[in-house]
Parts: C-alpha cells; structure tokens; sequence
C-alpha cells in the first residue's frame, strides 16, 4: 500500500473513528476540516467537535470555515479553506459527516477526488441521519458505502459497500458498529485507491434520511407498539424519545413490545412493576424499562419508582 497524503473532513465521533484508522494505516494527514468550534453543556461554552480534539492532538493542521463557496456567504473563510487546500496538495480527501456541501472545486482538487463514508446502504437513506432513520424505519439491515463522491446528495458511485445486521440495537450502539465498519474500509479503499470499480447507484430505492429533529421525540401512543419501540431506539441518545406525564416530561430510553394485558386508551399505564412499566399503544401494549425525569438521570423503573410514583391508569399525554 502506497502512503498517500490526506485530507480529511468530519465533525463528529463517527468521523473521529475513521481519521485515527487512516493515521494507523500509515497514511500522512496534511490537513484537517471540521465545523467551527460550537457552544455545548450546561454551561454553553465553545467545545470543539472531536474530529478537530483529534487532530490537535495529533498536531495535523486544521481548517474550520463555515462553507467552502467561494460565491457563497462566507467568501473569506471558503478562501481560507482553499489556500489550506492547495497548501496541504492531497492526493485524496476523505469525507465522513463533515456537515458542509463540497463545491465542485473541492472534489476536483485532489488527484483522486473525494471519498465518502456513508452510513447506509447507499441509494437508501442518503442524507444527515442514515443510522436513525434506518431503525425508526425497521430495516432489518443497513452498513456502510464508501462512494466516490460528485455534486449531488450522496449520489456518487459507489466503490465498497458491506451490510450489518441492525438487530435490536439502538442508534448509539449502532453508531459505534457502523463508526468502526467506516474505519476499516475507507483503509481497504485508501489501499486499493487506483484500482477499485466504481458502481453507480440504482435509480430504484432511493429514501432520504431527513435530520432529526426535536420536535420528533414526542411519542404518540396510537401508533402500533412496535413503531413506537423502534422511535425510542431511533431516537437514543439523541434526542431522546419523550412523553409528558402528571406535568414532567418523561424522557423513555428502553422499551420492548407486549401484547397488552388489557384493554384502555393508548398512553395509560396498564401496570407498574420494578422491572417495567406497560403502556397502551395503538394496537399492543409498550413495555418501558428505563426511564428519565427532567434534569435527572437515565434509571431503571425500580430507581425511577423510588422518585416518583406510577400507578396503573395514569396517562402519558
């Protein structure tokens, strides 16, 4: 294997994963682009994304400009980040949930273009939240792509693509699966650089995997059980499915589908226990196992009991 001069963009741990395979396999990071440093934690203050923690602690050069449009609303700082560019002379960039559009100059820049993880199974779930959309919707798989990238949303050929069993998991143990599946074969693509087929996506099957939003975690309790068990699996640990009870917001973190052990109105709690707590859904029953009040802890029900009580027959709103 060749040792080749890269240039990575990424943002968040996944794409940390994924720099610090790169620097194992030998390869030389010339530069770093992240997004700007963000306000985070209680306390809001500037933290910056661990793509760019790493990178400092590794000593490679960092970019952080708010766009790379040179005709676009940060003209200066795309201008900054081409100089940093050309500087650095990549052979290759890889790009793992970098958060910014590339514009055509940047993916003509390096010798051999630009590499994408992706995580999914490339045409289904392109877009910002491939790992959350693809347990909300029940795919029974998903994966990852390494696609050579081109102008579009994640419509570039694809060059390697290996599918994992999602099972039971939830979107952060998935993300932890997925982020060193990412790792492993962009260093097999990185490996086999001049020599791998490009594949272009079928036309068919293609889904978008819309950002998630807040708004979305509010559970409602008509839906079938199982949908409602797969949001709460989605949406861990972010944002964090919810239901309002008694005037709290509930923050509910593990879940498993019953068939109910009566018959009430979807949202009421048809028995309390210290291992779990049943709720009415649509058309079953939803089997809560750890739940959360605001500014508390994630607990069990038998720890969450000991602070606040639940009774059967009250209603989550």
């Amino acid at each position: 294997m060749s040792r080749l001069k890269i240039a990575f963009a990424g943002t968040p741990e996944f794409a940390r994963v994924a720099l610090e395979a790169i620097a194992a396999a030998g390869h030389d990071v010339v530069l770093v682009l992240s997004q700007p440093d963000r306000p985070a934690g209680r306390g809001m203050k500037l933290q910056a994304s661990p793509v760019k923690q790493c990178a400092a602690a590794n000593g490679w050069p960092v970019a952080q400009p708010r766009s790379l449009r040179l005709d676009g609303k940060y003209p200066d700082e795309a201008a900054i980040g081409r100089d940093a560019l050309l500087k650095a002379q990549p052979h290759v960039m890889v790009v793992a949930a970098y958060g910014l559009i590339l514009p055509q100059w940047v993916l003509d820049l390096p010798a051999h273009g630009c590499l994408n993880i992706h995580a999914s199974l490339l045409p289904r779930w392109r877009g910002a939240a491939p790992i959350h959309r693809a347990i909300e919707a029940g795919d029974v798989e998903t994966g990852i792509t390494i696609m050579q990238m081109d102008a579009g949303l994640d419509t570039g050929d694809m060059l390697l693509r290996e599918a994992v069993a999602i099972g039971s998991d939830n979107t952060a143990r998935l993300h932890d699966r997925l982020a060193e599946l990412g790792g492993r074969m962009i260093v097999e693509a990185l490996a086999n650089i001049g020599s791998l087929t490009r594949t272009p996506q079928p036309a068919e099957g293609v889904t978008y995997a819309n950002k998630v939003e807040k708004h979305e975690a509010l559970i409602d309790w008509t839906q079938p059980a199982d949908a409602i068990v797969r949001r709460i699996r989605a949406f861990d640990p972010f944002p964090g499915a919810n239901s309002p009870l008694d005037g709290e917001t509930i923050k509910l973190w593990t879940a498993h589908a019953v068939p109910a052990s009566a018959s009430a109105a979807p949202g009421t709690i048809l028995a309390v226990s210290d291992a779990d707590v049943e709720v009415a859904a649509g058309d079953a029953g939803v089997m809560l196992t750890e739940l959360q009040r605001p500014g508390g802890k994630r607990l069990s029900v038998a720890d969450f009991l000991r602070g606040f009580d639940l009774k059967p027959g009250q209603v989550f709103g």
